[in-house]
């Protein structure tokens, strides 16, 4: 009899994987995963990459990739240098060090609710103990953070202030600062996941969290899939000193280092000018994106739920105005040929579901936009009906 791990029976499949496979199909309305729009993403030309990039690397990355993003996470006001940054396979890995960095079987951790549903995965795979902080459309509440602290004592609060997935939430600046000053006062770990802030549609408040901490150590998770293209699986992380060379050696111990060649392009690209031309037309086409989706909704979602529309990132975040059984209509939807990430997986704890949908406006065009919201509306009606 082979004897598996205890952490293989917390393993659980993703929903959002599961219904990607579905939605390779012709014809298919995806609004569900969080897939950029291939047509808006940079050619990848690998013309005179130095031969150099076919050996194996350092583990914290390409040098000149690395100190691009210090220069850039300094301007926006982080204490960081290229010292403390690794550069990771996709943001996902980060997740995966910070949860091997931290978490035991039943540790503690602080999340939003809702949060991201790779992270529950990730952290629940290591034996997480979730206690979740209710999110509002400005952020969570400081003070209910300092209160979950001092009952939970937890190992490190994870949160996603800006263009926060599933939500698309931005928190304010005043709660920014204040969430700073009770993690300075407390001591605790912040683990800031961060791969959106660069797809702002309209002025928005984006200071990193992490730049306002004076005395508590913090991880900071970035990824470039959102801004150029996934296939490539490079993000990054970058901590405070105290945390750094064990994020390291976590990272030598997965895979010793994340692939050369996508970073070497990365590091030519990102220092080019076609790249601040290319994320122009990047935000333009997924801010037509989102006013269309805004429209449909409008139009067809008016009674059935209540929703904010994002001032960044990838989603729309309905909250029904109806009790429904989320994941029948998803059943129904892939039938007929549209598909939507139904809200419960996002929620670290049952006790403060309430019914939703996340929908995602960057993978599908504006005239897919409006034939998939006006269908899955009507899926829904049925759906609240089937439920009352």
């Amino acid at each position: 009899m082979t004897l598996l791990s205890r952490r293989t029976q917390r393993l659980t499949s993703s929903l959002i994987r599961d219904i990607l496979q579905v939605t390779q199909r012709p014809g298919v309305i995806s609004f569900a995963g969080g897939l950029p729009a291939s047509e808006l993403m940079p050619s990848l030309n690998l013309d005179e990459l130095a031969d150099d990039y076919r050996q194996y690397g350092p583990s914290e990355g390409e040098p000149a990739l690395r100190h691009l993003i210090a220069r850039q996470l300094c301007a926006l006001g982080m204490a960081c240098n290229a010292d403390t940054v690794l550069v990771t396979s996709g943001s996902q890995q980060g997740i995966d060090l910070v949860a091997k960095l931290f978490i035991d079987e039943d540790t503690p951790v602080l999340l939003e609710a809702p949060t991201y549903l790779a992270t529950i995965q990730t952290f629940g795979v290591y034996g997480a103990k979730f206690h979740s902080l209710a999110l509002r459309s400005g952020g969570v509440d400081p003070e209910e953070l300092r209160q979950a602290i001092a009952l939970h004592r937890p190992a490190f609060v994870y949160l996603i202030p800006t263009f926060q997935n599933p939500s698309g939430y931005c928190y304010t600046d005043e709660v920014r600062r204040a969430i700073a000053q009770v993690l300075d006062e407390t001591g605790v770990p912040l683990v800031e996941d961060d791969p959106y802030r660069d797809l702002a549609y309209e002025p928005v408040e984006r200071t990193s969290i992490c730049a306002y901490l004076q005395r508590a150590p913090w991880v900071y998770l970035g990824s470039f899939s959102k801004i150029t293209a996934p296939g490539l699986r490079v993000g990054y992380l970058a901590s405070s000193p105290s945390l750094f060379r064990w994020l390291v050696s976590l990272k030598q111990s997965s895979d010793l280092h994340t692939q050369r060649i996508g970073q070497a392009w990365l590091a030519r690209f990102l220092d080019s000018p076609e790249f601040e031309t290319h994320l122009a037309g990047m935000i333009r086409g997924y801010t037509d994106r989102r006013d269309a989706m805004q429209l449909a909704l409008r139009s067809h979602f008016q009674g059935l739920a209540e929703w904010q529309i994002p001032a960044g990132g990838l989603f729309f975040w309905l909250r029904l105005s109806h009790e429904c059984d989320t994941l029948a209509a998803l059943q129904a939807a892939l039938a007929r040929d549209v598909a939507f990430m139904p809200g419960d997986p996002f929620f670290p704890a049952a006790d403060q579901r309430y019914p939703a949908l996340r929908l995602n406006f960057s993978h599908a065009g504006p005239d897919e936009i409006g034939r998939g919201i006006a269908l899955l509306a009507d899926i829904l009606s049925n759906a609240i009906s089937a439920s009352a």
